[in-house]
């Protein structure tokens, strides 16, 4: 179903203190059919949330993976960025200035359009991630997209 400029939306969702199951049915219960995964390196010490593994569990429950790095957070960014430090939520805003970075979000503007989306990293509160300055980003650009933090 593709979603009209006047309903289409944007989910973002943080797996932290999540299983890979209560992941997935948070995905399913809020219809999601396309998960953009915006960690730099999708890796994780939790079973079930690395990339391959993630990727094959998404696929089971009709659920389209996009592992999307140029919208990831660098390492040595993300202590401060968690704690709100100002430098830190700049330095993201300007990596989303490079050509890759415009690229990816012009990817993600157009899946938007064709599937319900939902932004996938670490994080539980969407405040606390760069996932929130991506979704913003796309608000700014189309003030009718309509973000929901899961």
């Amino acid at each position: 179903m593709v979603q009209t400029l006047e309903t289409y939306s944007l989910l973002t969702i943080g797996y932290e203190g999540r299983t890979s199951s209560e992941l997935l049915s948070a995905l399913v219960r809020a219809d999601v059919t396309a998960l953009v995964d915006v960690r730099l390196t999708p890796l994780s010490r939790k079973p079930g949330l690395s990339k391959r593994y993630l990727a094959n569990q998404l696929e089971q429950v009709n659920i389209w993976y996009r592992h999307m790095p140029a919208l990831g957070n660098p390492r040595d960014n993300r202590d401060a960025f968690r704690q709100g430090v100002t430098q830190s939520r700049t330095r993201f805003r300007t990596l989303l200035q490079t050509s890759a970075a415009q690229q990816a979000l012009e990817e993600l503007r157009s899946l938007i359009y064709e599937r319900r989306v939902a932004l996938l990293c670490f994080e539980q509160d969407a405040a606390t991630c760069h996932r929130a300055i991506v979704s913003d980003t796309l608000l700014s650009n189309d003030p009718t997209l309509v973000v929901e933090h899961l």
